[in-house]
């Protein structure tokens, strides 16, 4: 490999040979490494013109925003140049199970090809870590727990002397949420840091440590955005510093970053601080009666205010409660029994360390309360609130994250590869550089290399009621149910309303269709899509969440039905301050936000089709609008090249 000069990583500092462009076609090209070595390897030249894109920008120190269709090979396309410079990496991904994706199985093929002698390592939020402390002190309380709680724990425990990393996804067999998890996971609120007894056994330690050794990290946005908005928390910085930010499924960022740099208080947060509380006045005090009687009422504190929400909404704004009573002296009464407590806790201050961590707990809950009701710039955050069954959030969310997100890219200077087969509407990618306030940053895109007019068919019905219509559910099932048994099953229909679904699901229910029916909410999603697959002939319906990140590959998806064009729903608080906002600023609201957002996410429905060069299959889009509005042509641009047909006759013969 031919040297043109010396990089040092500022992470783990190493000399290392700066690679040529050429190298790129030396392992991405037909008779590159990849190609001679990693089986069902092809080459594409948009993954290498992407690849040398990458290497283009890490080398000047440049940031970049690229949009890599379906079936481009975009992970390769960014690993490669990762690899070969030299540099300390993170690559941050949409959710877990790309994190496990990425690294557990592309990295290595590419690791192993190369030769490469990069170290690499995995890192996740605290809350994928078994707390060996927090296990320990389950195991105490055995029989405080119920008996399933109890068996579940006593597999932790039996897992917990074999696991070398400790990441809880290890044991598959125990559900996401199940019971057991807050007991053997720790929070920042609950963590000891230092003084805990057991620190030298933490596998969140450790793995923080070997991030810090590591050239390449992977990651994921929640990690990536709760280090940005809690630098000095916890254990310090949570990642190491990086020449190279490598940001994959980088549509989904503004949402979670949205989420990190505004505040939530929870009255889980408020059970959990008066469990944990008890517990370590058992174990540390004992003599003073009054605070588990104080405990008691806040307990019940944190109970009457989720009561008090009983008759909202799931979502709502703050100012639609603002002149409720009961809810204004539920708050109160919340406040006032926190600042009880602090008060107990703070006289009895250095009995123990689990006391002193739980006051400064008690502290910080106060003071979030206090700054949820004042904020102290209520013109620039939205305040809303969520209703669960059993418990209340209380959200405080800035309305524009762009100058935050900049301004942690201005602290963090480095190469940043943003990169998604969704990110530009049309060829234009302004929507999502305003949302993050990019500027001045290079893009590039490259579409699928599929041949999507032979393998694909985009169908749109003739004679569709607007959707607002009370009768459009049935006649969009009038539409798909033909096309379902042409296509022997197979289908995914995708609905942007879990009304909507259920209504589809009870129509097909009392049609008898005759193949397997998967409803999203009746079993976890993996639970779902692995029956899916193997039933080979099954009908899923889905929301929001099987729009994206689904990748069933084969004969076992060849028809996907979307009912609606997928807008954000208007009654969302968040949506509805940041629309007012853009009004306010003399916008249109609608077309600079709404429309290029539901553009994005109707290219990730879209993208569930076809995911390999040998699938084929017919899309049917419901929705008049598309081609009956003037905004539609935003959404036809933001369509793959499929073969198109409005007659239902062509639809079915697809099949055939």
């Amino acid at each position: 490999m031919p040297s043109t000069g010396v990089r040092k990583g500022s992470g783990a500092s190493r000399v290392a040979d700066a690679p040529v462009l050429s190298d790129i076609e030396d392992i991405l090209g037909p008779e590159g490494l990849l190609a001679r070595q990693v089986r069902g390897f092809a080459h594409r030249p948009q993954q290498a013109a992407m690849a040398e894109a990458v290497m283009q920008a890490i080398e000047a120190g440049e940031s970049l925003i690229v949009e890599a269709g379906t079936g481009t090979g975009k992970t390769f396309a960014y690993l490669v140049p990762a690899l070969l410079l030299g540099q300390k990496v993170i690559v941050s991904t949409g959710t877990r199970n790309l994190q496990d994706q990425l690294f557990l199985r592309d990295l290595p093929r590419v690791r192993e090809a190369m030769a490469s002698p990069v170290k690499v390592a995995l890192l996740k939020g605290r809350a994928n870590y078994l707390c060996v402390h927090r296990m320990e002190l389950a195991l105490q309380d055995a029989r405080g727990h119920p008996r399933d709680t109890l068996r579940v724990l006593l597999k932790v425990r039996d897992w917990s002397h074999a696991t070398q990393r400790g990441d809880i996804a290890e044991i598959g067999e125990v559900s996401e949420d199940s019971p057991v998890w807050p007991l053997v996971t720790s929070t920042t609120d609950n963590c000891l840091g230092q003084d805990c007894p057991a620190w030298s056994r933490c596998h969140l330690v450790e793995a923080r440590r070997q991030a810090q050794e590591a050239d390449l990290v992977v990651i994921n946005h929640h990690l990536l955005c709760a280090d940005f908005a809690i630098k000095g928390a916890g254990f310090g910085e949570l990642l190491p510093s990086a020449d190279v930010f490598i940001i994959d499924e980088a549509h989904q960022l503004p949402d979670v970053a949205s989420n990190f740099f505004g505040s939530t208080l929870s009255t889980r947060q408020i059970s959990e601080l008066v469990t944990d509380t008890r517990a370590e006045y058992h174990r540390e005090a004992g003599d003073l009666p009054k605070i588990l009687d104080q405990l008691d009422r806040l307990d019940k504190a944190g109970k009457d205010l989720r009561l008090a929400f009983e008759k909202q909404p799931q979502r709502g704004a703050w100012q639609d409660i603002e002149s409720d009573s009961a809810i204004g002296e539920a708050i109160q009464g919340l406040q006032t029994r926190l600042q009880e407590l602090d008060g107990m806790l703070a006289a009895i201050e250095g009995r123990g360390k689990g006391l002193d961590s739980c006051h400064e707990r008690c502290k910080a809950l106060s003071a979030l309360l206090g700054s949820l009701c004042s904020p102290e710039e209520p013109e620039q955050v939205v305040r809303w609130f969520e209703v669960f069954g059993h418990s209340l959030r209380l959200n405080s969310t800035p309305i524009d994250i762009a100058g935050v997100f900049s301004e942690q890219m201005l602290l963090h200077p480095a190469s940043w590869i943003f990169t998604s087969a969704t990110l530009a509407v049309g060829d234009s990618f302004s929507h999502f550089q305003r949302q993050l306030g990019l500027t001045g940053v290079r893009t590039g895109k490259w579409d699928s290399p599929f041949d999507f007019q032979h393998q694909a068919l985009w169908y749109v019905p003739r004679g569709m009621p607007p959707p607002s219509d009370r009768g459009y559910v049935k006649a969009v099932m009038r539409e798909a149910i033909p096309l379902i048994e042409a296509s022997g099953g197979r289908a995914f229909l995708l609905f942007t309303s879990y009304r909507a679904l259920n209504e589809a699901a009870d129509i097909l229910e009392e049609g008898d269709l005759g193949y397997p029916m998967l409803v999203q909410g009746e079993m976890p999603k993996a639970e779902l899509l692995r029956r899916f697959v193997e039933a080979g002939n099954a009908v899923l319906l889905g929301t929001s969440s099987f729009w994206e990140g689904v990748d069933v590959r084969g004969e076992a998806l060849s028809l996907v039905v979307i009912d609606k064009l997928p807008f954000a729903s208007p009654g969302d608080p968040v949506l509805q301050a940041r629309l007012d906002a853009i009004r306010d600023g003399g916008g249109n609201p609608f077309m600079q936000y709404q429309v290029p957002q539901a553009a994005i996410a109707l290219k990730q429905g879209v993208g569930r089709l076809i995911r390999d060069v040998s699938d084929r299959g017919v899309l049917v889009m419901c929705d008049p609008r598309m081609l009956k509005k003037s905004y539609g042509h935003t959404f036809l641009a933001a369509m793959p090249d499929f073969a198109r047909t409005r007659d239902p006759a062509v639809a079915r013969a697809f099949f055939s």
